[in-house]
This record gives structure tokens, C-alpha cells and sequence, in this order.
């Protein structure tokens, strides 16, 4: 299967983990050969509720005994896309009660970006440096890492970035600007928090402008903060709040959610203002349906803070210099993208799953899924640091010489 992998199958990087995959159950995936890793990804923040949720998959299955894809997205009421979108009403705060519901996060971000457009008839949009937001090329343009995109230009014109958490870019924001996207939490940058009130600040501003503020809730979504959104936790309400990754509990999902008022222009002048045939897909609304609930209806997100301090309690050694992000969004900074690598991929050895964050080569990423038990993250954090006395022993030996 490897050698077919390779041949057959599109690869995104000349050096893929290609680990051949058996199963999967809770927080543990196993390869062909029966060998467990510890999953502290999570499929990249995905699989919320680790893998294999029951309630998730009765959902599904129950799903598609009924009906699977019938007509094309906002045609027919269907009861599972429905009853999402009326839940996620209720849960997020007003004026945010009306849900487009698409295929993958970059294809919210792109929803977002015209609406953005639509509602204020301006071009100008405005992203931060470092900043990821997906792949296709409306998200690319609003991407703050020019080494990804240069061979992919010309992309979408009028676009401008600023410095997160710098408040002197702020006055960029004009009357010119259509849209502000921000990642409420910068993840390929390094999980870097707003600081000093800078999501209130830009708000403010947004509006005093009549621009329209975007927040890209894609990997903190549906609980990994604490909060349902992350934004839930510095006080401010976006206009726009889009959604992915987490969703579905590892389902392909996306969807950006504003005030009725601005989601119904996407209807008329020109209607079909946005359209997507397989959004809102009964069977993947029934797993994010019941992953929402679930969320909702039970501890795990208080959990996921306890879990956070469990984590950071244990990441305490000398090559470690910070663990950043909120709950079960977090990184812990090496001293170098050399040692990084060396943790994650002799971790991966020894049947730990890290990965790499974007943009940021010290970081190791930790986004396990919410559910996983704080004996898991006991065992996961001592195989680390294991590595990394290891690395640093390695280290000593080599200064000496």
C-alpha cells in the first residue's frame, strides 16, 4: 500500500509520515503491523471527539438509512442541516443566527471574504502577516507567508495585512476596507494569543469604519478553548465567525455563520451569490449535529482548561522555553526547528503523534482530541520528555567535544 501511496496518490510534501493505517479507536490509531500511537493531533485539530465516537457514528449511520445527497445546497429542508443551524443559533450570541454551511474551512473563508464584499460594496480586505486562513486561492491571497503563494500569483487584488496584536496597524483599517480577517487564536504563527484587549480594539475600529470583522474560528471552533469559539473568551463578537476542522468529529465540514441581514444578500443581486453542491451533506450535518451536541451537553470543554494545565504542569523541561495556545490548542516552543523535529518525529518512533504547526519551525503542535483522559496525556507528556532528555543528553555530548 506505501509504494501504491506514493505512486498513485497526490502528495502535499516531499517527505510524508506515510504511516499505514489499520484502525482507529478513542485516542489511539494503529498501523498495519498492530502498533498504537497516542493521538495528540487529532487529525489536526479534526477529530473532536477522538476517533470512532459512537454517538458521532449512530449519527452517520442512522443518517444513511434515511437518505444521503438529494438536491443541491439551500434547495430542500432537510432535517439534519436544519436542526444544525437552528443549534448553532441558539449557542452563539446575537446578531450571528443564520449558517451557510459548505464543504471544508477554506471554503467558508471564501464565503466569508464575498459577503464581506457584498454587504459593503468595498474591495479592500485586510489579513495579518502569518496569518493561515486555507489553501484555495481567495484564502491563499488573504495568507500572510509570501514564500507559499509567490508561485501562485496573480492572486486576488486590494488585499493588506497588518501585525497581529500590533495596535498601531489598526488605523490601516479605513473606509476603503471591505473585511478584517483574523484567526481569533494565530495557529500557524504559533497558537499566539490577542493580547491587551486587541480583538475589542479591532472591533471598534471595524465598526467605526463600517467595515466588516471576520474571525476565523476553524481550529479553536466547537470547544478547544474552553469555549465553544474561541472569540467567547475576550469579550467582542465578530460579524463574521467562520468554521471548520472540529465540526464533524473528523466528518469534511466548514461553515461561517453572520446576521441574517448580511447572509441574505447572498441571495439576490445577483442571487446564487454563493453556491456549493454537496454543503450542508445530510450525512456530514448529522455528525456535526451530534458532535455539537455532545460538546454542549456535556463537561468536556471545562475539561479541556483542566487538561491544558495538566499539560503545561508536565512540559517543563530546558529545551522547552514556553508552551503557548488556550485548553487543547496548544504548542510547546523548542529552542530550535532542529530539535522540534527531532521530538516529533522520534516521538512518532516510539508511537506518539505530534506534527509541525505551518509557519513556526520551533513549535510542536498539541491538539489532541478533547476527549482524551489526563492518564493518556500523562503518558504522552512522559514519552516528550523522555525525547527531550535524550535530545539534550546528545546535546551536552556534543559541546564537550
Amino acid at each position: 500500500m506505501i509504494e501504491d501511496f506514493f505512486k498513485y496518490q497526490a502528495q502535499t510534501s516531499p517527505y510524508p509520515l506515510a504511516l499505514e493505517i489499520s484502525h482507529a479507536e478513542g485516542s489511539y490509531i494503529y498501523d498495519s503491523n498492530g502498533k498504537a500511537y497516542l493521538d495528540f493531533v487529532a487529525g489536526v485539530s479534526a477529530n473532536t471527539l477522538g476517533h470512532q465516537p459512537i454517538r458521532v457514528n449512530q449519527a452517520i449511520k442512522e443518517q444513511l438509512d434515511r437518505y444521503s445527497h438529494v438536491m443541491v445546497y439551500g434547495e430542500y429542508a432537510q432535517k439534519p442541516a436544519t436542526e444544525l443551524c437552528k443549534l448553532l443559533a441558539s449557542l452563539l450570541p446575537e446578531p450571528l443566527n443564520k449558517t451557510y454551511l459548505v464543504n471544508s474551512g477554506t471554503e467558508a473563508i471564501e464565503g466569508a471574504l464575498k459577503l464581506a464584499r457584498r454587504v459593503t460594496g468595498r474591495s479592500q480586505l485586510i489579513s495579518c502577516h502569518h496569518a493561515y486562513h486555507g489553501n484555495t486561492m481567495g484564502s491563499m491571497s488573504v495568507m500572510g507567508f509570501e514564500e507559499r503563494k509567490q508561485i501562485f500569483r496573480p492572486l486576488i487584488p486590494d488585499v493588506d495585512f497588518i501585525t497581529f496584536n500590533n495596535e498601531s496597524d489598526i488605523q490601516k483599517i479605513t473606509t476603503r476596507t471591505a473585511g478584517v480577517l483574523l484567526e481569533t487564536i494565530q495557529g500557524g504563527a504559533g497558537f499566539i494569543q490577542p493580547e491587551n484587549d486587541y480583538l475589542i480594539k479591532i472591533r471598534k475600529r471595524c465598526d467605526a469604519v463600517g467595515a466588516v470583522l471576520i474571525l476565523d474560528e476553524i481550529q479553536p471552533g466547537f470547544g478547544r478553548t474552553g469555549k465553544l469559539f474561541g472569540f467567547q473568551n475576550y469579550n467582542m463578537i465578530p460579524d463574521v465567525v467562520v468554521m471548520g476542522k472540529g465540526m464533524a468529529s473528523g466528518m469534511p465540514i466548514g461553515a461561517f455563520t453572520a446576521s441574517s441581514k448580511m447572509m441574505d444578500l447572498l441571495s439576490h443581486d445577483p442571487k446564487l451569490g454563493h453556491i456549493t453542491t454537496f454543503g450542508g451533506h445530510p450525512v456530514i450535518a448529522a455528525a456535526a449535529l451530534a458532535t455539537l451536541q455532545e460538546v454542549t451537553e456535556t463537561n468536556i470543554m471545562a475539561e479541556a482548561l483542566e487538561k491544558e494545565q495538566l499539560f503545561r504542569s508536565l512540559l517543563i523541561h530546558p529545551l522547552i522555553k514556553e508552551v503557548r495556545g488556550k485548553g487543547l490548542m496548544l504548542a510547546a516552543m523548542t529552542e530550535s526547528p532542529e530539535i522540534t523535529n527531532q521530538v516529533i518525529l522520534e516521538c512518532h518512533k516510539r508511537g506518539l503523534i505530534l506534527f509541525w504547526l505551518l509557519f513556526e519551525g520551533k513549535a510542536i503542535r498539541i491538539t489532541p482530541p478533547l476527549t482524551i483522559s489526563k492518564e493518556e496525556i500523562k503518558k504522552g507528556c512522559g514519552i516528550i520528555l523522555d525525547v527531550l532528555n535524550e535530545v539534550q543528553e546528545l546535546q551536552n555530548k556534543n559541546n564537550s567535544h
